[in-house]
C-alpha cells in the first residue's frame, strides 16, 4: 500500500493510467455493457459503483483541456424515457477536480461502443445504473 492512494484503485488500474498518454481514453463501464465493445486492456473492478472508482480516478488524472468534449456518457436511445440521474452524480466528482468542469457529451449507442472499443483502457463495474457508461479523456498537466 501507498500513502494518499485511494484503496479502490488496483495497480492494474494505476499501471494503465500511469501508461495512458495525452488523448488517450479510458472507459468506466456499468455492469449492462457488452463484450464485444471491450479494448484490449481490461480492468475488472466487481463490486463496485462508477461513481466512487470515477472519484479516486479524478485525484490523479486530468481531462484534456484542448477538446470539447473530454467526458462522452452513453445517450439514452430515443424510444427510452428513461432519465439518467447518475451523469448529474458524474459532473459533480468531476466538477470537484477540474477547474474547466465536465464539458460532457452524450454519443449514441453504435458511436459509444465503437469509441469503447478503440479506447485505451477499459474499466468493468457492478454499477447498476443505466446508461452510466462513460469515457475520459485523459489531459496533461
Amino acid at each position: 500500500m501507498l500513502k494518499g492512494i485511494p484503496n479502490i484503485l488496483s495497480p492494474d488500474l494505476l499501471k494503465i493510467m500511469m501508461e495512458m498518454g495525452h488523448g488517450d481514453e479510458i472507459v468506466l463501464a456499468d455492469g449492462n455493457f457488452p463484450k464485444f465493445g471491450h479494448p484490449k486492456n481490461v480492468v475488472r473492478m466487481d463490486g463496485h459503483g462508477i461513481p466512487v472508482i470515477l472519484d479516486a480516478i479524478m485525484q490523479f488524472m486530468p481531462l484534456d483541456a484542448y477538446v470539447e468534449n473530454p467526458v462522452m456518457l452513453m445517450a439514452v436511445l430515443p424510444s427510452d424515457p428513461y432519465i439518467p440521474t447518475i451523469w448529474d452524480e458524474f459532473r459533480q466528482i468531476i466538477c470537484k477536480y477540474e477547474p474547466l468542469g465536465a464539458r460532457d457529451v452524450s454519443l449514441d449507442k453504435p458511436e459509444f461502443y465503437k469509441r469503447a472499443s478503440n479506447a485505451y483502457a477499459l474499466v468493468t463495474t457492478s454499477e447498476s445504473a443505466l446508461y452510466a457508461n462513460i469515457i475520459l479523456k485523459k489531459g496533461v498537466l
